[in-house]
């Protein structure tokens, strides 16, 4: 890989990092609702890359579909498991997205799995359970069963893209946003309260926050994966991208004051070996 795209990927993986810092932050500390915010969010996302709706996806009730369990699944969960988790939890837990997308690769497209793959998908799950368990009340952490949900939408969405050709990386966030902006609207009105007031008393910080997440974490560090995945293995940039949920812990630590113990440190080594046996594991061929 050319240093200046090492580079780049080492910029999307601390912005990518920094949206679970960021989002916490407009959480706990602005009182921002978690639907409102991703609401806006997704706002953001689609106003900026409107121009790339067309031409239509088709099917279009795939591209709808995918969109809204991209968006408004994805990013509605992960906000309010974010109300009670911590970044650097969220940031572990949300990588069951890989073996979750593998194990629907297996039951909705026929691929297959060797022994390998296999063995990556049972370590990332122990070590997720290690990160969510709370042994003080001996419950599994609420906020992060969120996350679960998180990246069982993730990954159903990912799966269903699979099957649809020629959806452009801008189109596809551009059809994200159209698809989940309404929704998530209606149901912060129906759920939550207060939210305009909370937002301009959030001021100029809740401003850059939605700007910044929409913009930076979504446009720009989605974007520019795909530009990577295109140029490079697959494997390798997904590989390197480990390195998110290690800056995210640092992140979370430092700046919120996440509690890192040992048990969630080693559950976090076990999860990241685990994702890494599954990037690395060879493809068998897909099933006929």
């Amino acid at each position: 890989m050319l240093p200046r795209d090492f580079a780049l990927l080492l910029v999307i993986c601390l912005v990518w990092a920094s949206n679970f810092v960021v989002a916490k932050l407009v959480l706990a500390d602005l009182h921002i609702p978690p639907l409102f915010f991703s609401a806006l969010r997704l706002g953001v996302v689609l106003v900026a890359v409107f121009p790339w709706l067309l031409p239509v996806p088709r099917p279009v009730w795939r591209m709808i579909a995918v969109g809204l369990l991209m968006g408004a699944g994805s990013f509605g969960l992960m906000t309010i498991g974010l109300m009670t988790a911590t970044p650097s939890s969220v940031a572990v837990v949300v990588q069951l997205g890989v073996p979750i997308t593998t194990l629907l690769s297996v039951a909705l497209l026929g691929e297959r799995i060797g022994w390998q793959r296999g063995l990556g998908i049972t370590l990332t799950f122990v070590g997720a359970v290690a990160v969510m368990w709370d042994p003080a009340g001996f419950s599994l952490s609420v906020g992060l069963l969120f996350v679960v949900a998180n990246a069982v939408c993730t990954s159903l969405g990912a799966v269903m893209i699979k099957q649809m050709a020629g959806v452009r990386p801008l189109q596809f966030q551009a059809w994200v946003g159209l698809a989940s902006v309404i929704p998530l609207g209606l149901l912060s009105i129906v759920l939550e309260d207060d939210q305009m007031r909370l937002a301009r008393e959030g001021g100029w910080a809740f401003a850059a926050a939605v700007a910044y997440t929409g913009l930076a974490v979504s446009v720009f560090g989605h974007t520019l994966y795909f530009v990577l995945i295109r140029k490079y293995e697959a494997n390798l940039i997904a590989a390197l991208t480990l390195m998110c949920p290690l800056m995210a812990i640092g992140l979370g630590v430092v700046i919120t004051g996440d509690r890192f113990d040992l048990r969630m440190g080693l559950g976090t080594l076990v999860v990241l070996a685990g994702v890494l046996t599954i990037f690395l594991g060879p493809r068998r061929a897909r099933a006929t």
